[in-house]
């Protein structure tokens, strides 16, 4: 016996249900559409499902829209049928069911982040445990503390016991082996870059040691370290390092590839500052490249850096990535529709109507109040009076009639704006939503129980009235 799907929705949006639904097709169930009589899905309430829907349902599940801000847990107790939220536009029903109605999982990953603080040693203690609690936040597992050379680091010790006490792993990374050693004595878990000829100050600091060649690019020598690591029974982490492009890029993915190939259990770390730092394109898309080539390789730690202005969120970036390559992994899949997090720019799917389809929902609406959507034509506005269309949104502004009406004007003015940044870079557009800029910008927590609370431009004119 097939499954029997009921899918809730509002006035303007039934039509466009109804469409999407026939043009799947679905094998895998049957289904029902109930309109629950509001004008627009955003505004269904619970209040409303409770009063409004009949019962029995006759539904084994109960699909709302994904705007829908409701109990899902009270209502699948009240109606004896499982109600979960649908995707937020009706043209990603397809694909929301194409991964049997469940997101990807992203709380797990294979991969530790490394974030050196690079100007520890001129920074005060307090300054460092400030920073640091930030990465914490961000998504790091452990704080490096980076030296400098010539620069004294008097507050070393200190700066290693006071992370350790906040509950943070803690690495230091130097050229002077006797920074390293009054790290790894004061309690720090790693010592970054070291090589065959210090290997003894891990030895006698218990701290895990992090090799590189020495000189640089000699694999040789990484090898003879690791050797003799594991004589003196070392926990050693193997880093070939990334060099940045025309300065050996190529030559260095060819390294980590040969320390796989030769040592096919050993732990490696990759340094992808050298590329994110030092390459003027958005590091996103630079840090997805890499982690993938990590989760490919089997590279389980990645030392992050940030001194570019332009790498301000590369933690997140970071975090976000491990998790989409380790869920793809997982799946035998492709790094593709596992979330939005590193899409910062432009959107996969920007524009999810047409011009005519959006002229059909135009020609329902009977009253005063404005919507907009974008489109690959453009900008649409429309109510009641008209439906017009723009590249720029002061097009738009003569065309409204909200001379008069300074609130409305702004309101309006804001969304159009907003309308023709997506329109612009192809980025998909909501009405009163903030645009997504994936992991770029910190996320605003939602309550999905409850309606979102009046925006500034409504509480102004509620104020007035």
């Amino acid at each position: 016996m097939r499954e029997r799907l009921l899918f809730l929705t509002g006035r303007l949006a039934e039509s466009r249900l109804e469409k999407v639904l026939q043009g799947m097709a679905p094998a895998a169930f049957d289904w029902g559409i109930v309109n629950v009589g509001v004008k627009v899905a955003a505004l269904m309430t619970e209040p409303i499902l409770m009063r409004r829907l009949t019962r029995p349902l006759q539904a084994d599940r109960v699909i709302l829209p994904g705007r829908c801000r409701a109990d899902l847990e009270r209502l699948t107790q009240e109606f004896g049928a499982p109600f979960e939220r649908g995707p937020d536009e009706l043209r990603d029903l397809p694909e929301f069911f194409g991964k049997a109605g469940a997101p990807p999982d992203l709380t797990r990953h294979a991969l530790t982040i490394f974030a050196e603080i690079v100007d520890a040693p001129q920074m005060s203690l307090e300054a460092i445990l400030k920073r640091a609690e930030l990465m914490r936040g961000e998504g790091v597992d452990v704080i490096d503390l980076g030296c400098l050379p010539d620069t004294p680091f008097p507050h070393l010790e200190d700066a290693v016991r006071e992370l350790k006490a906040q509950g943070l792993s803690v690495s230091v990374d130097s050229a002077d082996a006797s920074e390293l050693r009054r790290g790894g004595q004061a309690g720090a878990d790693y010592l970054l870059s070291l090589d065959e000829r210090n290997l003894s100050v891990a030895e006698e600091t218990g701290a895990r040691p992090v090799l590189i060649p020495s000189p640089h690019g000699d694999l040789a020598s990484l090898y003879r370290a690791h050797d003799e690591a594991r004589k003196r029974s070392l926990r050693a982490i193997l880093d070939p390092v990334l060099d940045p492009i025309h300065f050996g890029f190529a030559q260095s993915l060819w390294r980590y590839r040969e320390v796989r190939a030769r040592l096919p259990e050993a732990e490696m770390l990759m340094g992808t500052g050298n590329l994110t730092e030092l390459t003027d394109a958005d590091s996103a898309g630079v840090t997805a490249a890499l982690l993938g080539i990590c989760s490919e390789l089997g590279v389980a730690n990645a030392l992050v850096v940030h001194v570019s202005p332009h790498t301000r969120r590369t933690i997140e970036e970071h975090d976000s990535a491990r998790r989409i390559m380790y869920a793809a992994a997982a799946d035998h899949s492709l790094p593709k529709g596992y979330g939005s997090a590193l899409l910062q720019i432009h959107d996969r799917k920007p524009f999810p109507y047409s011009a005519r389809e959006i002229a059909e929902a135009a020609a329902q609406v009977k009253d005063e109040n404005y919507r907009i959507e974008a489109a690959e034509d453009g900008i649409h506005v429309y109510n009641r009076a008209g439906h017009f269309v723009a590249s720029e949104a002061l097009a738009l502004f003569d065309r409204l009639g909200v001379e008069t009406d300074g609130a409305h004007a702004f309101y309006l003015g804001a969304e159009l704006m907003k309308a023709e940044i997506a329109f612009r870079l192809g980025k998909r557009y909501v009405q009163d939503e903030p645009l997504d800029w994936g992991c770029a910008m910190d996320r605003r927590a939602e309550d999905l129980t409850r309606l979102a609370e009046a925006g500034h431009t409504l509480r102004a004119r509620m104020g007035d009235g």
